[in-house]
C-alpha cells in the first residue's frame, strides 16, 4: 500500500481518515466506471462466452478490481481529492463556505 500524505490540517486525525476513505471509494468508483468501459469492448461470443452470468461476472470483477486498484494506491485521485475535500471541511467547520450563497443555486 502506498503511504498516504497528510495535509497540514486543523481536523482531528480520525476526521482526516474519515475523508481519506471517502476519497478511496470515490475513486474506486471511477475506477469502476473505466473498467466497465474497457471490459464492454471484449467480445464474449463463442463456446464458452455470452449470457446473463458473464454479464454478472463481469460487473463483479471490474468491482472487485477496482477497489483493489484504489486500496493499493489507485491513480493518485484520493489524494488530490483529500486536499479538496479537508479544506471545504475546515472553512465548514469555521462557518466559512467556499461556495457563493447567493445566486442561480441557492
Amino acid at each position: 500500500m502506498v503511504a498516504a500524505v497528510q495535509p497540514a490540517t486543523s481536523l482531528s486525525p480520525a476526521q482526516v481518515d474519515r475523508l481519506r476513505t471517502q476519497a478511496r471509494e470515490l475513486e474506486g468508483v471511477f475506477l469502476n466506471t473505466l473498467v466497465k468501459e474497457m471490459f464492454s469492448g471484449i467480445e464474449t461470443e463463442g463456446a464458452f462466452g455470452g449470457g446473463f452470468a458473464e454479464e454478472t461476472w463481469r460487473s463483479m470483477q471490474s468491482e472487485q478490481l477496482s477497489d483493489a486498484m484504489a486500496q493499493s494506491g489507485g491513480i493518485g485521485l484520493a489524494d488530490q481529492l483529500l486536499g479538496d475535500l479537508i479544506h471545504m471541511q475546515e472553512a465548514n467547520q469555521n462557518n466559512n463556505p467556499t461556495m457563493p450563497t447567493k445566486g442561480a443555486y441557492r
